[in-house]
């Protein structure tokens, strides 16, 4: 590729520098050299060397794919960082009147763009109401709101590609589009928070405080910290209308909550009522299902627990008996996981048609630990063959034991309480003492007694709370509730009647078995920081004292305070004023604001602009793992409050596994924040972040060490829009997503070769060229017809890959035009055409166009590689210009048609196929530098017209010299090699005087002789199975064919080797 002069490249004109502290190779490495000096003719023999390395590599089997992460990252050379430094105010344009840098640096590319995106409007509906390609069309979707708590991983990082794509295809095809951002208020994670932050920097607990002043005090955290999410999307390119930004606790977003609580609950979807709940004891709060989780134990295992002084044994059964009533030597014995809650224990059941135990249907069992007499039940739910067959039956304690217990009228006994100690109900005996304090107390107890009969290991799923740590209690409480079962079945039919898409459908099945079981929803949470419940007790005063009334109509719900009095006063038949109003002191959960924001961020409950033209949202695009908890809730709460789905279709993409498989976890130090691969981060700094988090002293030394398997070199910088590219590129479909740097990295590579690309094209353009419209482009070369149809294709397949939301089909496209169809070909095959004296017009034409329109299709997925590149192009004169790659017009397929040529696509992939037997031919005989001449047979007189067009082109991709046609049944010359290229085309490739038989026979031999162990190697293995016996297989036959073309050569050369003159200089 040609080089500009260095004089081009003066710091002064482009305002550059080289990142500070950082080692030089030399002093002019952010400038060009000339061909002929040391430092280029070092890089071509550099590269050689390089070249004979990958070849030994690949003859030893060795694939970079088979690499570790470590060796991977050895091979990673740092780049030098270049910086753009030219003075620009914060929203100016950037300056983009310099030459670019020789080689790409994304801190220099992705400077000083988005403040300007963001200033001139180009992400505002109301901007694009105004481009020439408007097409009156709305596109509207809001951003998942992430905890204000956090910062976005790489699964945030993931969605944010996928939507800022589609967002900016959209727009750029002319649709009013609107992307909503937003943060959620995170109710339990921000409360723990900021109550940690109180006690570290005060020594100050919650209660120390009022509500209000701790509120204040949330509200101060959130101002000064919870800025960082939105940093994080300015970085990846998210091109988010700013200004209608919302938080899930500000005003529009009370509104709305209150509005929606009140209007479930006069619907009669929403009421008050003692039931089982999640319940964290050390938050001393409900919470939901989403911060339960599920963790399997194989057997017996010690956990550490929030408020208990010692490790806790689980995944034990133990066997306790339960003397019958009036039969001395009888019992009745029950596993149990949780001997804790035996006090509370109200019967036991054994299934009906269980042989062991028929003799005892009807009789009363004596408690362990009180001897009251309790029921022996039977019921079909009971498993005989698990555990003894008898089982404890506590109420309020276990949900499958309320369902039993409600299905044979037995009166529940709470026995564990809030903060996790053994209620009164008890005795005094264990009264107070945390719950797994009391459980070895009880075990003693049962000793004493002789009713213990063993314990064992028994593999069981243990509910963690997610926030604190601690064993999820299920306790009953009175709480507030949203009965579920008539909304869940209006969204399950409207999946099932198609009104409602799923993307990729295969999520369907989970969510009909979702609805179809779905429970009413727990919303209260004992907080203070969230949407207080706007619900209040109606209290009566009687002789001087507020007394309670446990009814459940002493509760009333309003939008406001007086709202309640008055509906009080019309269910008491009391004036207003004489009633007193104690409001719930819970919050609501923070799911339950979360499923409104697809239409509290538009405005409602008010009928606003907004909520008009942008309601319902077009599509909804999340992560699988939110598609219950979060999206079925708001197609719930939607359709019931605004009498429509909230979106039309859902987009869910994989969950982002590491490269051993391990799911994104803190604990596992695996989790990475998107700006260290964009940026680039030592392993020291890796470390110094996990030390600074909240882990354990055990999950931390695993943590890090797994920090320092997968980055032994700390993670090299990316860029933004590698990061994006390579996230597009798995997309929506298929399973869980494993992401490593190391793609990443490669997709960096791609951004470079788009870089150079760009910098010979505008070198073959300079000053003054004067483009041609597109439409009026016509080729005037096969080549230039040929690159010009994979263009139109390459818009074809975007177009598609857009249409139907597979952004992989997209990325894919995008590579193979770039890299393949442009680079590695059209670029070198023009090379020769563009030194012919006069230059033909056409190559420059078709150069600028390719790089235009690739680069415009492009842009939603590499946004500011896009713009820096798109902005040097020179404009059409007389044409209107977008004065941004975001808002220029999207390359549609139907413009580009006239360029597609698919039968000359088709002839062109024989020469293709040519150029690779040339190749193929030049490595076996270690043609370096020689140029030999080529004739092509052909035995089909219909296939010569095939090659004629492609002569020249032919012979510079094969790195040959003149390449000619031999007429059918005329003789090859002699000492030429041979290959074959089908059934019907020989390719000769001339060889006398260009190799010296008695040099390279020997090599040939060498060659052989490695190939050879290797297959015996191979063939002597012990066959295996699945994916690496089809790859033993694969590289078996691929030794076999390299083994007979080296046999071949070593014949032919040795035909050669009393005929051959010696070998002239190439």
């Amino acid at each position: 590729m040609p080089h500009l002069p260095p004089a081009s490249f003066r710091h002064s004109l482009w305002g550059l520098r080289s990142s500070r502290g950082l080692p030089k190779s030399h002093p002019l490495s952010t400038q060009s050299e000339p061909h002929g000096s040391p430092i280029s003719r070092r890089n071509r023999e550099a590269k050689q060397k390089r070249l004979r390395e990958k070849q030994e590599a690949l003859e030893d089997g060795l694939a970079w794919k088979s690499k570790s992460p470590a060796e991977s990252s050895k091979a990673w050379t740092p780049k030098e960082i270049v910086l753009y430094e030219i003075p620009t105010e914060l929203g100016e344009k950037k300056d983009v009147s310099g030459p670019l840098p020789p080689a790409y640096s994304p801190q220099y590319v992705e400077a000083a763009w988005y403040p300007w995106w963001v200033r001139e409007g180009f992400f505002k509906p109301e901007y694009q109401t105004r481009l020439p390609q408007a097409t009156g069309e709305t596109f509207s979707m809001c951003i998942p709101p992430p905890n204000v708590t956090g910062s976005l991983h790489i699964g945030h990082a993931l969605t944010v590609a996928i939507q800022d794509a589609l967002v900016r295809w959209h727009r750029m095809r002319g649709d009013q589009v609107l992307w909503v951002p937003g943060s959620d208020h995170a109710g339990i994670a921000t409360q723990a928070v900021v109550e940690k932050q109180l006690w570290k920097e005060r020594g100050v607990r919650r209660h120390d405080l009022s509500r209000e002043d701790f509120l204040r005090e949330v509200w101060k955290w959130k101002e000064e910290k919870g800025g960082e999410i939105c940093e994080q999307l300015r970085a990846l390119g998210a091109s988010l209308d700013w200004d209608r930004e919302r938080f899930t606790m500000d005003a529009g977003s009370a509104v709305a909550v209150t509005e929606a609580f009140v209007r479930l609950h006069k619907a009669g979807l929403l009421y008050r009522g003692r039931q089982l709940v999640n319940w964290s004891c050390a938050l001393r709060s409900a919470i939901s299902d989403i911060e339960v989780e599920s963790r399997p134990l194989p057997g017996r295992t010690e956990l550490r627990l929030p408020g208990c002084p010692s490790p806790v044994s689980f995944g034990l059964l133990v066997f306790v008996a339960f003397p019958v009533d009036g039969e001395p030597d009888a019992e009745v014995v029950v596993g149990t996981t949780r001997p804790e809650t035996l006090p509370g224990d109200v019967a036991v059941a054994i299934h009906p048609d269980d042989s062991r135990f028929t003799h005892l249907h009807g009789r009363q069992l004596r408690h362990p630990l009180t001897g009251h007499l309790l029921p022996l039940i039977t019921d079909a739910t009971v498993e005989p063959h698990v555990g003894t067959g008898a089982v404890k039956v506590t109420p309020a304690h276990s949900p499958a034991d309320a369902e039993l217990g409600a299905r044979h009228g037995l009166h529940p006994l709470s026995v564990i309480a809030e903060d996790g100690t053994m209620t009164s109900l008890c005795g005094d005996w264990l009264q107070g003492l945390h719950r797994f304090v009391a459980r070895e107390r009880i075990m003693s107890a049962l000793k004493e007694r002789r009713l213990f009969r063993g314990l064992q290991d028994h593999p069981m799923v243990l509910p963690i709370c997610s926030r604190s740590g601690d064993v999820v209690e299920y306790l009953l409480k009175s709480q507030w509730f949203v009965h579920c079962r008539e909304m869940g079945d209006r969204a399950a039919q409207a999946v099932e009647s198609g009104a409602l898409e799923l993307s990729p459908s295969f999520h369907q099945k989970n969510w009909r078995h979702w609805f179809s079981h779905i429970g009413d929803w727990c919303v209260s949470r004992q907080l203070w920081w969230g949407h207080r419940i706007p619900a209040y007790l109606v209290v009566e005063e009687q002789q001087g004292a507020t007394v309670k009334a446990d009814r459940e109509d002493c509760w009333v719900v309003g939008r406001t305070e007086a709202e309640a009095r008055e509906v009080a006063a019309a269910l008491t038949g009391r004036p207003g004023a004489e009633l007193t109003l104690q409001r719930d002191p819970d919050v609501l959960d923070t799911w339950f604001s979360s499923a409104l924001f697809p239409f509290s961020s538009l405005g409602w409950p008010q009928e606003t602009p907004d909520f008009t033209r942008f309601y319902p949202l077009s599509l909804l695009e999340t992560g699988s793992d939110l598609l219950l908890f979060w999206v079925g809730r708001m197609v719930m709460l939607g359709t019931q409050l605004t009498g429509q789905l909230p979106f039309r279709q859902v987009l869910l993409h994989s969950m982002v596994r590491d490269r051993q498989g391990r799911k994104m976890s803190k604990s596992l130090g695996n989790v990475l924040d998107p700006r260290d691969i964009i940026a680039g981060v030592g392993l020291q700094v890796l470390q110094e972040k996990l030390r600074e988090g909240n882990l354990d002293p055990e999950e931390l030394v695993i943590a890090a060490a797994a920090q320092r398997k997968d980055f032994p070199h700390g993670i090299p910088e990316c860029g933004t829009d590698a990061l994006r590219f390579t996230l597009c590129s798995h997309g929506a479909l298929g399973g869980d997503l494993h992401l490593s740097v190391s793609e990443v990295l490669s997709s960096r590579h791609f951004c470079n070769k788009i870089w150079n690309a760009l910098r010979f094209i505008l070198s073959v353009l300079g000053r003054g060229f004067v483009p041609q419209p597109s439409e009026e482009l016509s080729p005037s070369s096969p080549m230039d017809a040929w690159v010009l149809s994979r263009l139109a294709r390459t818009a074809h397949e975007c177009e598609r890959g857009f249409l139907t939301r597979e952004l992989p089909l997209v990325a894919h496209a995008l590579h193979h035009f770039w890299l393949h169809s442009l680079c590695d070909v059209y670029l070198e095959a023009v090379k020769p055409v563009l030194s012919h004296a006069p230059r033909p017009p056409g190559p420059p034409q078709v150069l600028l166009s390719c790089a235009d329109v690739g680069l415009r299709l492009l842009a939603p997925l590499m946004p500011f590689l896009a713009e820096e590149l798109w902005q040097r192009l020179p404009p059409t004169p007389g044409g209107p210009s977008a004065p941004s790659i975001s808002v220029a017009p999207y390359p549609s397929a139907r413009s580009l048609e006239h360029w597609y040529q698919p039968e000359l696509e088709r002839r062109f992939s024989r020469v293709q196929e040519a150029v690779q037997a040339l190749r193929a031919l030049r490595a076996t005989y270690q043609l370096t530098k020689a140029r030999p001449r080529v004739l092509l047979q052909s035995s089909e007189p219909g296939e010569r017209g095939l090659f004629e067009d492609f002569l020249e082109p032919l012979g510079t991709l094969g790195h040959c010299g003149a390449v000619g046609l031999l007429p059918p049944g005329v003789a090859a010359p002699s000492g030429w090699a041979q290959a074959p290229l089908g059934d019907t085309i020989q390719v000769y490739m001339e060889l006398q005087g260009l190799v010296d038989p008695q040099t390279h026979l020997p090599l040939l031999a060498a060659r052989r002789h490695k190939l050879q162990r290797q297959l015996d190697n191979l063939i002597a293995r012990t066959s295996s199975v699945g994916e690496a016996e089809t790859r033993r297989q694969q590289r078996i036959s691929s030794l076999q064919l390299e083994l007979s073309k080296l046999d071949k050569a070593a014949s032919h050369l040795r035909q050669l080797v009393d005929t051959s003159p010696s070998p002239r200089e190439p």
